[in-house]
């Protein structure tokens, strides 16, 4: 079985078809990358080839390099073997680039065309820029770019440095620092390819027969070579360098190791040769993936991630595809599951009490959909298509055919017992009903419910349309039926799902609960609130824990606690908490919706800083803490609370835990996660670090049994569950 084949033509093209047996979409490895150089070598050295093409066999060019393979070189060789194989490749594709020219005429080479008939992407996009001509398949669904840096590396294939030299610093930076995707047509228009044609095969063929010598050679490869927008030591290059260094670590705080090395590839390519220019890329390169945080992003945001969303902890039952969905509720999460599934291509009844609220869910779509049209996204036609998916109203009886429901009414259990009812008069048998809440239990949720087995939690973070994560949570009596059912829905509008067991807060809440409250106690205490909010955002946290609480509402947080509060009696740890946050509510200072928070803003609803009013209330104490005892109270409230999880069977599964946190409420990315960044700082330091806080701020640092436990073993998490399932102990 080989990647690629090779096949001559009448007209003496060679043409190079990247086909992977028994994969959707083709990724490379080192295997592949050999057989690609062995059918250069043949290409370049047969007389009657003419030129090469090289193209797919698939729907698709190719979905980027095997991470597996990256992992495997450096767990074989260390940094010498990544580098080792890095250049390699950059052999390889530079051996396309020259196409056999004489080195000092630049002349007597045969023409390489890249043929792409879908999606490329990674190293789908850096073959074809060595390549001396990129034709895409005029495909509105096909996505071209360099998306690396979203999973902690950056191209390290050689598109770094030629996309820079091709089109300029400023240019390529949203395709290099943002992992910016492009149509094919976008893509031509920034300079990523040549040409979009009907048939890219037939046209680079075409072009090849007539290409010329002059056509062949790299801009870089020139001796009048001038880099766009000027080089470091040009003026213009200068200031150029100088603001996207500013901008880049304003944007990442500087917790991102791979958008550092980055920027020094870039800054260091671009004042040597092309050739030396590889070499910089690729130690560069080996730096990131020798980092610790990069192999924990690439574990959760590429293989942990891309096993939940395959199904790794789906039950072995037959395939529970949603054909036509109820959603009880039409407000703002209502609306959103309504409008994510019928963009799925799913069948939607949308319910609520009054046909003006429900008109008014509906209306949600509509909007999302005119504001796509208006960026290009979409068409009036798409618009007008999904809207007829939605049927809005106030009818039970409309139920009658859906397999799957989701509640999306108040956090009442009353309300939610009453229209769990007034459902399931109507559904078919067969049907599953989900339960759309954040902190309810599960197992006094199904109570209402005459068939508890079909009875399960389904979590969407807000805005619905936007958050990647949906929590799954399995309830006392909840059946497998029921689990697949979630986990097929989640699958079929392209989100990301973990599946827990029931308990108060479920995961997400439960960790993301302790961060808010330790961010307002440490007020109470007298630690500055900008101390609070820059150490977190300092240490990977996309937003302080008072700003976290002002978008999601300081009311709700009263309402949390209070019901938390009645359920735990004598033990509940929060009062010092309660204090504070009542008396901003009490001040009318519910969050963002009211204008009003730890924050303060203007008319129209945007920040303009910490409300000045907490200084008079919480005094500022004269000596703070150093930045770091901030960032480690804030860390550990959340780390901890996760362990804990694992501890009580609500996570089953590490790689759920890592993935959920950093999609479900953004746990420092570039750590991969709660158990990533324990198994990064190590659990002897991590048991260190909790009795040092337990000391001096109380039993909620108690570092949990099992952590003790890996420390005292000399274990990590992801060594002792090895990336799976938890095991019965």
């Amino acid at each position: 079985m080989t990647d690629f084949t090779y096949a001559l033509d009448a007209d003496g093209v060679a043409v190079i078809t990247w086909d992977v047996p028994g994969k959707s979409m083709n990724v490379m490895s080192m295997e592949g990358f050999a057989e690609l150089d062995g059918h250069v070598d043949r290409a370049l050295a047969d007389p009657a080839v003419k030129g090469v093409v090289l193209t797919s066999g698939k729907a698709d060019f190719a979905g980027g390099m095997d991470l597996n393979v990256i992992a495997a070189m450096r767990d074989r060789g260390g940094a010498q073997g990544i580098f080792d194989g890095v250049m390699r490749m950059h052999g390889v594709l530079r051996k396309i680039e020259r196409a056999g020219m004489d080195p000092k005429t630049l002349k007597g080479g045969k023409p390489i065309a890249a043929a792409l008939p879908g999606t490329a992407l990674g190293i789908g996009l850096e073959l074809p820029l060595a390549c001396h001509r990129i034709f895409a398949a005029d495909n509105p669904k096909a996505k071209i770019g360099l998306p690396e840096i979203l999973v902690g590396i950056f191209p390290g294939g050689g598109g770094t440095t030629r996309l820079v030299r091709k089109l300029g610093p400023m240019v390529a930076a949203p395709f290099l620092l943002e992992g910016k995707l492009s149509d094919p047509k976008a893509a031509k228009a920034a300079g990523l390819i040549d040409e979009v044609a009907g048939d890219p095969l037939a046209a680079a063929k075409a072009w090849v027969l007539a290409a010329t010598d002059a056509d062949l050679v790299k801009p870089w490869d020139r001796k009048d070579y001038k880099m766009p927008g000027g080089a470091p030591y040009h003026p213009a290059g200068f200031m150029t360098f100088v603001g996207a260094s500013a901008m880049v670590n304003g944007k990442t705080q500087g917790v991102y190791p791979a958008v550092r090395a980055l920027l020094s590839a870039v800054y260091e390519g671009a004042l040597v040769p092309f050739d030396t220019a590889l070499r910089i890329e690729a130690r560069w390169f080996t730096n990131v993936l020798m980092n610790p945080s990069s192999g924990a992003m690439i574990r959760s945001l590429f293989i942990n991630k891309e096993a939940l969303e395959k199904g790794a902890n789906r039950p072995k039952v037959l395939d529970q595809t949603v054909r036509k969905l109820g959603v009880l509720g039409a407000g703002m999460m209502g609306a959103g599951i309504a409008h994510v599934a019928a963009m799925a291509g799913i069948e939607v009844v949308l319910i609520d009490a009054t046909q003006a609220a429900a008109d008014k869910g509906k209306a949600h779509s509509a909007a999302l959909l005119e504001k796509a049209i208006s960026r290009r996204k979409s068409t009036p036609e798409k618009k007008a298509e999904v809207l007829d998916r939605i049927l809005a109203t106030t009818d039970y009886a409309a139920l009658s055919g859906v397999d799957l429901v989701i509640e999306a009414v108040f956090e009442d259990m009353a309300v939610k017992a009453e229209v769990t009812k007034r459902a399931e008069a109507v559904l078919p048998s067969d049907a599953i009903f989900a339960t759309n809440t954040s902190t309810l239990p599960i197992s006094d949720l199904a109570r209402a419910s005459a068939r508890p087995a079909q009875f399960i939690g389904i979590h969407f973070f807000s805005p619905v349309e936007k958050m990647l994560l949906v929590e799954i949570i399995r309830g006392h009596d909840t059946g497998d039926l029921a689990v697949a059912k979630a986990l097929d829905f989640v699958r079929q509008i392209r989100k990301t799902p973990i599946v827990v067991n029931d308990a108060r807060f479920f995961y997400a809440n439960r960790c993301i609960i302790p961060y808010i409250n330790e961010g307002i106690r440490m007020v109470a205490e007298g630690v500055a609130p900008a101390l609070v909010e820059n150490a977190a955002r300092l240490v990977g946290m996309p937003l302080g824990p008072l700003q976290l609480v002002d978008e999601t509402s300081l009311d709700l947080g009263v309402k949390i606690a209070r019901a938390t509060r009645v359920a735990m009696g004598a033990a509940y740890p929060d009062s010092a908490v309660d204090d504070a946050l009542f008396w901003m509510v009490d001040q009318g200072r519910a969050g963002k919706k009211a204008n009003a928070g730890f924050y303060a803003y203007d008319a129209a609803g945007k920040r303009e800083g910490l409300w000045p009013g907490l200084g008079a209330q919480y005094p500022q104490a004269t000596t703070q803490p150093v930045v770091t005892e901030v960032q480690r109270r804030l860390l550990m409230a959340q780390v901890l609370e996760a362990v804990r999880a694992l501890e009580d069977g609500v996570l089953t599964d590490i790689r759920e835990g890592d993935v959920g946190a950093v999609l479900g409420w953004g746990f420092a990315p570039w750590s991969g996660g709660p158990f990533g960044w324990l198994d990064i700082l190590g659990a002897a330091r991590a048991v260190a670090i909790c009795d040092d806080l337990t000391v001096r701020f109380g039993p909620r640092f108690e570092a949990p049994a099992l952590l003790r436990d890996i420390a005292a073993a000399g274990d990590s998490f992801y060594g002792r569950f090895g990336g799976g399932a938890r095991q019965a102990a």
